[in-house]
C-alpha cells in the first residue's frame, strides 16, 4: 500500500469516527432520552432500551448488526462488511459512553430537530468517506435480492417504518411518528448538505429565436459560460436555438432580466443543480483523495498516449497508400 493509501485510509476512518460521535449524540443525548423512535437497527435498541431500562443501546446495536454483517459477507464481500463491522463497533461503544451525559433537552420537537441535525452529519460522513453502519440499510439490499420486485430503497422504507409504528405502539406515544419524521426528514436534507454542500446552482435552458445575440448579451454581462445547441419545436417544426447555462443561485434575477431585455419571446426552463464542477464553480477534483487525483492522472495520460499511437498507425497507413 502507498503513502497516499494509507494517508487516505486514516483520512476516512478519523472522519468515520467523527461521524460515529455525532451520530452517538443523536441517539444518546437527543432521541432516546426522549423516547423517540425514528427507524432503523438504532431504532429497535432504543426501543428495547425503553422496554428495559438496564440495556445498553449501542451493545444492542452491535449484537442485532452482527447476523445482518454475516449475511452480507457474500454479496458485499470481506473488505466491505468488516469496514462495516468496525463502524459498528466504535460507532455502539461511543453511544453507550455518551449515554452518562446529561439531556440536553426534554422538548420532543427540539430533540428530533437536533437528533435529525447530528444524525445526518453522520450519515453524511459514512456516504461521503464510503462506511457503513449496517443496519436496515444493508438488510434491505439482502431482501432486495431475494425478494426481486422490491426495490432497495422501498425495502428499507418498509423496514423503518414498521419499527416506527411498532414502537408507537409498544410506547403507547402516537406523537413518536411526527418526531420520528421530523428527524428523518431533517437527517437527510442534513446528509444531503454534507455529500454536495451547501452552494447549489440552477441549470438554465433558453429556447430563443435570437441565440447569437442573447449568447453574446449572457457572455459579456455574466461570469458564466453559455453553450448553443440547435432545437426544433415538434408542433410548428420551426428551428430553435437552445441555450444552456449554470449560474449560482443570487445570479437567477440578474439572467432572467438580460434575456427578457434581448427576446420577450423566449422561453425559460430553471432547474435545480445538486452538483456543477469546472470553470468557475467547484474544481473537478475537489473532494477526490490524493490517490484519486494520482489515478485520474494516469488514465488521462494512457488515453493521451493511446490516442497518440493511434494516430501514428493512421498516419503510416496513409503513407503506404
Amino acid at each position: 500500500m502507498t503513502k497516499d493509501k494509507v494517508l487516505d485510509e486514516v483520512k476516512g476512518y478519523l472522519f468515520m469516527v467523527l461521524g460515529c460521535i455525532a451520530y452517538a449524540i443523536s441517539t444518546s443525548l437527543f432521541l432516546e432520552p426522549n423516547s423517540i423512535v425514528a427507524g432503523g437497527v438504532t431504532g429497535i435498541a432504543v426501543l428495547i432500551k425503553l422496554l428495559n431500562e438496564n440495556a445498553y443501546v449501542g451493545m444492542i446495536s452491535i449484537a442485532i448488526n452482527l447476523p445482518i454483517l454475516l449475511l452480507g459477507i457474500r454479496m458485499l464481500g470481506w473488505k466491505f462488511v468488516i469496514r462495516c463491522l468496525i463502524t459498528v463497533a466504535t460507532l455502539g461503544v461511543i453511544t453507550d459512553l455518551l449515554a452518562s451525559l446529561p439531556v440536553l433537552t426534554h422538548d420532543g420537537v427540539l430533540a428530533s430537530l437536533y437528533g435529525g441535525i447530528c444524525q445526518g452529519v453522520g450519515i453524511g460522513l459514512f456516504v461521503r468517506y464510503q462506511f457503513s453502519s449496517g443496519g436496515t440499510e444493508l438488510l434491505g439490499r439482502l431482501i432486495s435480492r431475494f425478494i426481486k420486485i422490491l426495490s432497495i430503497p422501498v425495502c428499507v422504507g418498509l423496514l423503518d417504518g414498521a419499527i416506527v409504528i411498532i414502537g408507537a405502539i409498544m410506547t403507547k406515544n402516537p406523537d413518536n411518528m411526527l418526531h420520528a419524521l421530523i428527524v428523518v426528514f431533517v437527517s437527510t436534507k442534513v446528509s444531503e448538505m454534507i455529500l454536495v454542500g451547501l452552494e447549489k446552482s440552477k441549470l438554465c435552458i433558453i429556447i430563443t429565436d435570437k441565440g447569437a445575440e442573447l449568447s453574446e448579451t449572457l457572455l459579456k454581462n455574466s461570469p458564466r459560460g453559455v453553450t448553443m445547441l440547435k432545437g426544433e419545436g415538434m408542433y410548428t417544426h420551426k428551428d430553435h436555438n437552445v441555450l444552456l447555462t449554470c449560474v449560482k443561485n443570487h445570479q437567477l434575477t440578474q439572467l432572467k432580466r438580460l434575456v427578457y431585455e434581448v427576446d420577450e419571446r423566449a422561453f425559460i426552463i430553471v432547474n435545480d443543480s445538486v452538483e456543477v464542477r469546472g470553470q468557475g464553480f467547484q474544481a473537478l477534483s475537489e473532494g477526490m483523495t490524493e490517490q484519486a487525483r494520482k489515478d485520474v492522472q494516469k488514465e488521462v495520460q494512457k488515453a493521451i498516449a493511446a490516442a497518440d499511437v493511434t494516430d501514428e498507425v493512421k498516419t503510416s497507413k496513409e503513407e503506404k497508400v
